[in-house]
């Protein structure tokens, strides 16, 4: 991504359903109507120098809330732990890890009184919450204002969802709106600032250019499949290895036990070869960046999956349109699965986090 680059919009990231035709409608008009839960990887021991607070929010970025949470315990906010970034539209349910010496229990009054939240547990561990520390999220989202004949369009979209999976993209969340967060992470590479704003946007410039990666393995029908140079993510454990023989992975891709990976650039980051590395070199010499600079902005860089998939999804009738509940991998974005369902209508009421 060029300075000079023109304003690139959500409406731009690729589908896996273009055909299908959309239900229209609006997404997070308030905050009942985007409903999210986090799925922990793990539970809290019931010992250790941590409280792991598990609670319900609404109106609150989760770095605002890791800021007050700070103040509460009277520690720095790095030492506020948290699994990931949560909308601030939105009603989401989310654990924090505090060091706190007193009792649990009166870390849960306090969280309660002073920042109206609504807590579940206060229960003690032996680690901070670490970013990434998830399964994944549950999700329970009102598309408002939809068409007449919504929820038949839905089901269809669904059932071909379940089968093909979704673009696994950055949403504008990430990109910023018109990707501005990209922008600037353009600009901060060469003199990256020690901030959470500045890393933020060279995490949105990796993005942007994964999506740039991903739109075109699609537009050149390699969505769905693993080609010889492709760096492969094994689902059930993360592991990656490079396709030798596309012959050979084929079938684990198509039963879902593979998907390829995208570049996110940095100095540690394992490459593709072969097309998708040529692919790959071709984004970001359009870029104008050099590879070593993500190096030098001190980015390792890592692998994300090209392909993700929905599970337990449901689509049903609501007053205001239509109600659509399903599960998502962590790292995976429900506006991005939203936007097969509208095809790009629903426009957010605020973008805030993933």
């Amino acid at each position: 991504m060029t300075r000079d680059d023109p304003d690139r919009t959500h409406d731009e990231l690729p589908l896996a359903t273009p055909e299908l035709p959309g239900c229209g409608g609006e997404l997070k008009s308030s905050p009942e109507h985007f409903i999210v839960e986090e799925m922990p990887l793990y539970h809290p021991s019931g010992a250790g120098e941590h409280v792991y607070v598990a609670l319900t929010r609404e109106g609150w970025s989760t770095r605002d809330l890791a800021v007050r949470l700070a103040r509460i315990a009277d520690v720095h906010e790095r030492d506020v732990g948290y699994a990931g970034l949560k909308d601030k539209v939105a009603r989401a349910t989310q654990t924090f890890s505090l060091p706190w010496r007193a009792e649990p229990a009166e870390l849960a009054r306090r969280v309660a009184d002073e920042l109206g939240v609504v807590v579940h547990s206060a229960v003690r561990h032996g680690n901070k919450l670490r970013r990434g520390h998830l399964v994944g999220n549950r999700f329970d989202i009102v598309v408002a204002g939809t068409v007449s004949d919504a929820l038949a369009r839905a089901r269809a979209i669904g059932e071909r969802l379940l089968v093909t999976g979704f673009p696994n993209v950055y949403g504008e969340q990430r990109l910023g709106a018109h990707g501005e967060h990209a922008r600037r992470g353009a600009r901060d590479l060469a003199a990256p600032r020690k901030t959470f704003a500045s890393r933020f946007a060279l995490n949105a410039l990796q993005a942007e250019l994964f999506n740039r990666v991903v739109a075109r393995r699609v537009a050149r029908g390699w969505f769905e499949r693993v080609l010889v140079g492709d760096v492969a993510k094994k689902l059930s454990n993360g592991a990656l290895f490079d396709v030798l023989d596309e012959a050979v992975e084929a079938p684990r891709a198509a039963a879902r036990e593979i998907v390829a990976t995208g570049p996110m650039f940095g100095g540690r980051m394992k490459s593709a070869h072969g097309e998708p590395g040529a692919l790959e070199a071709e984004v970001l010499a359009e870029s104008g960046i050099e590879a070593e600079a993500f190096g030098r902005a001190k980015l390792d860089g890592t692998r994300r999956a090209v392909r993700a998939f929905v599970a337990d999804l449901d689509v049903a009738e609501h007053p205001l349109g239509l109600r659509v509940a399903f599960q998502l991998p962590k790292g995976s974005y429900a506006t991005v699965v939203l936007r097969e369902f509208t095809k790009g209508a629903g426009e957010l009421a605020e973008l805030d986090e993933d």
